[in-house]
C-alpha cells in the first residue's frame, strides 16, 4: 500500500530534475501520474517508463505552461485520462542567469511567464475541479532564492518569491477544501548546475550550514508528505529542504 494509492497527480516540468524525481516518487507511492513536459519528450517518456516498470501508471503530456490555450488543453487531457486531478505540482521553470543591468526584457518576461504565470495558469484550470469535490492538494515548487535572493538572479528570485506569496494567498482563499503549500529547495544537484564552475560549487557549499549541495532524492519526500495524509494539517506553508541555506 502506497501513501498515494488511488490518487491522480499532474506534475509540470516532470521530464527532468526535481519534477522527474517527484513524478517517480509519486508513482512509487501508488499515484497515477501525468508527466508534463515542454520540449524534452525523451525525458518524459523515460519518466513514464520508470514509473510503469515499477508497477505504476503514468502518461506523458506535452504543453508550454506559459501558454493559456496549451495549459487548458493539458488539464483537460489529464482529467479525461484520470477522471480528475487530486494533486497538482507546479514545478515547471526556467533559469538563465544575468545581471539586472544586462538583462533583456525577453529574459525577464520568459522567466516570469514560465515560473510564475505558468503556476497561475495550471492552477486556474485545475482548481475548479478540486473545489467541486471539496478536496485537493497543490504543491508549488519555489526556491530558497525566493526567500534570500541571489546575484544575477533577480528575475528568478522575483518569480519564486511570487510563488511563495501566491501559495499563502491561495491557501487562505480555498481553505479548508484545498490545501496549498510550497517547497523551496536549496542548491540541488540537477542539470541547472551543469554550467557552474568548481569555484562556484565550493563557495556555495561554504554558504550552506550542512556544507554540501543536496540531491533530488532529498526533495522528493517533502512532496510525498504534502501530497499524502502526512500533510493533512499543512496549508500555506513553505517547507525548505535546503541544508539551512535560507533559514526562516
Amino acid at each position: 500500500m502506497g501513501s498515494l494509492d488511488d490518487k491522480s497527480a499532474l506534475i509540470t516540468g516532470a521530464s527532468r530534475s526535481i519534477g522527474r524525481g517527484i513524478a517517480e516518487g509519486f508513482g512509487r507511492e501508488g499515484a497515477a501520474v501525468a508527466v508534463n513536459y515542454h520540449s524534452n519528450e525523451e525525458g518524459a517518456e523515460e519518466t513514464v517508463e520508470t514509473i510503469e516498470d515499477a508497477g505504476g501508471s503514468a502518461t506523458a503530456v506535452q504543453a508550454d505552461v506559459s501558454d493559456e490555450n496549451e495549459t487548458k488543453e493539458l488539464v483537460e487531457t489529464v482529467i479525461e485520462e484520470f477522471g480528475g486531478i487530486d494533486v497538482l505540482v507546479n514545478n515547471a521553470g526556467v533559469l538563465e542567469p544575468s545581471t539586472l543591468a544586462e538583462m533583456d526584457v525577453e529574459t525577464w518576461d520568459r522567466t516570469i511567464s514560465v515560473d510564475l504565470r505558468g503556476a497561475f495558469l495550471v492552477t486556474r484550470f485545475v482548481i475548479a475541479g478540486m473545489l467541486d469535490r471539496s478536496e485537493g492538494r497543490i504543491i508549488n515548487i519555489a526556491s530558497q532564492l525566493g526567500i534570500k535572493g541571489a546575484e544575477e538572479l533577480t528575475h528568478y528570485s522575483a518569480a519564486k518569491g511570487g510563488i511563495i506569496a501566491f501559495t499563502r494567498a491561495l491557501a487562505r482563499e480555498v481553505a479548508p477544501d484545498v490545501q496549498v503549500n510550497a517547497i523551496a529547495p536549496g542548491p540541488i544537484e540537477t542539470d541547472l548546475l551543469d554550467d557552474t564552475t568548481e569555484e562556484w560549487r565550493e563557495n556555495k557549499k561554504a554558504e550552506v550550514p550542512l556544507s554540501r549541495i543536496g540531491t533530488v532524492d532529498e526533495v522528493v519526500p517533502t512532496a510525498v508528505l504534502l501530497a499524502g495524509h502526512g500533510g493533512d494539517y499543512y496549508t500555506g506553508q513553505t517547507l525548505s529542504p535546503d541544508g539551512g541555506d535560507a533559514m526562516h
